[in-house]
């Protein structure tokens, strides 16, 4: 009996452990630049696979009525909180690793191919957007 509470308990735990090794969460972005904080990018799974929102903006020059001039698709002039940046990236078979998205930058508008990968656990969250052979990749840490 001890030995089949003690089984549940380890699995019960290692589930939460590896509910952690996914985007899905709250998330803290960096400027690339200076390493100051950007922005917090909520993501949730969804039926055409994850999508994140920005939930808040940190940089100090940032209003809270700025809108994404520079987009042009249908997000253009929305509002930057509440804007949805990542569309589309499904879980790769076998690794953990979302692709197969799309990731805005509010600031110049375009929309670039997504890839992220869980690291240290989950606690942070390598976010490639590329468009060919050219991308970047930011480090995002895990808030929730």
């Amino acid at each position: 009996m001890k030995r089949a509470v003690t089984a549940m308990l380890l699995g019960a735990f290692s589930l939460g452990v590896m509910a952690q090794n996914t985007p899905v969460g709250l998330w803290r972005s960096s400027d690339d630049k200076t390493g100051e904080a950007k922005a917090e990018i909520r993501i949730l799974e969804t039926p055409a696979g994850l999508s994140g929102k920005i939930e808040k903006r940190l940089l100090k020059d940032a209003r809270p009525e700025d809108v994404c001039v520079q987009c042009s698709d249908e997000r253009k002039d929305k509002p930057i909180i509440g804007l949805e940046i990542i569309r589309g990236a499904k879980k790769a078979e076998g690794r953990d690793v979302w692709e197969g998205g799309k990731i805005l930058d509010p600031e110049n508008g375009k929309n670039y191919t997504l890839k992220m990968t869980p690291i240290e656990d989950g606690k942070k969250l390598d976010v490639r957007g590329s468009f060919g052979p050219f991308g970047r990749t930011q480090t995002w840490v895990r808030i929730q």
